[in-house]
Order: structure tokens, then sequence, then C-alpha cells
């Protein structure tokens, strides 16, 4: 083999590298702005039980699975969440803001049995069950008290993305919620 013939080869696949690189990388920075995670990303799934509560709550048998997908084009969150083997009945379901090991005020309601949501909030069906739907922003209630007023949708998705939310699922037993879950990645 001629060394002309080599660098042709060489050249090839160098460019076949470059090539490479530069879609592996555009690729990478096309998932964290909108990939699946909610730091910076549009899709979640978080896991809830008893030891994520504030104060903790250690005997409960109920358990839960929240999932959610960000849609930003629209200005929407499409989710579901499922709750089973509850020590009371559920007496409503939120998002809040709020911490690790922090309680916040709500933010959204998911559903309630208390007739207390705004307004088109749906009933809490006994467990198990699943309960689904859409957050717009009129569905954003606040917490004013925590720098979100009604209707900032765009607050409470970076809220989500930045780890300060949490869904909490409240029952008869555990007025302040008997499982919950925190939102995002920072929790770990």
């Amino acid at each position: 083999m001629d060394g002309g013939n080599m660098n042709v080869k060489s050249a090839r696949l160098l460019a076949v590298a470059i090539v490479t690189l530069v879609v592996t990388t555009a690729g990478g920075s096309a998932a964290t702005a909108g990939g699946d995670g909610p730091r910076g990303g549009n899709a979640f799934q978080e896991r809830l039980s008893g030891y994520q509560e504030d104060p903790l709550v250690l005997s409960t048998t109920g358990s839960g699975q929240f999932r959610a997908q960000i849609n930003d084009r629209t200005g929407e969150i499409a989710y579901r969440l499922s709750y089973t083997a509850l020590e009371g009945n559920i007496t409503q379901a939120h998002i809040h803001l709020g911490g690790k090991a922090q309680s916040g005020g709500i933010s959204v309601f998911l559903c309630t049995n208390l007739g207390n949501g705004p307004a088109g909030t749906q009933a809490c069906p006994a467990a198990p069950a699943t309960v689904t739907g859409t957050i717009r922003a009129a569905d954003v209630i606040g917490p004013v008290g925590q720098g979100i007023t009604a209707g900032q949708f765009s607050e409470l998705v970076a809220a989500i993305r930045a780890g300060a939310t949490y869904v909490n699922v409240h029952s008869s037993l555990y007025p302040a919620g008997e499982i919950r879950a925190q939102l995002g990645h920072d929790h770990h």
C-alpha cells in the first residue's frame, strides 16, 4: 500500500470521527435542553412513600408513582398520579413548593374530595387508583407567600426543574400527607 492511499484513508477516518463527535455533542446538548429529566428536561417519574413525608411518616403501607411530561411549547404538564394501599382514605393530592424535608404551600391541586380546590378540580378516587390530567397556567394557584402567584406556569416549571417541588397525597389518617415524592434530581 502506498503512502498516498494511506493518507486518503486516514483523512476519511478523521472526517468520520469529526462528524461523529459533532453529531454526538449536538445530540447531548439537545438532550440537556429538552431531554428526559426535570433539570432542563421534560419528562420525569418519581415514587411516593411515607419516608419522604415531613414530618416523617414511617408506618404507612401506602405508596405511589407520579409521572409527568412538561411541554414548554404548549405551556402544559401532562401528569399521571397512581397510589395504592393508603392507610387512610384519600382526601386530596397536590404539587407543593418545597425542598427535601421541607413543607411548603400548594401550587397545584391534582385532585380533592374536600371541595377546597379551584373550580374543575377532579375528585380523588379511593385507592388503589390513578388520576390523570393536564396542568396549565390557570391551574397554578401559588403559593403567593413563596413568590409564585396564580397563573405563573413558568415559575412552577422552573421550581420543578430545580428540584424545589414535591407531590403529596393526603389522607384521613395523615391529613398533612401520607405519601410524598420530591420532584427533580436534586433530592437523591
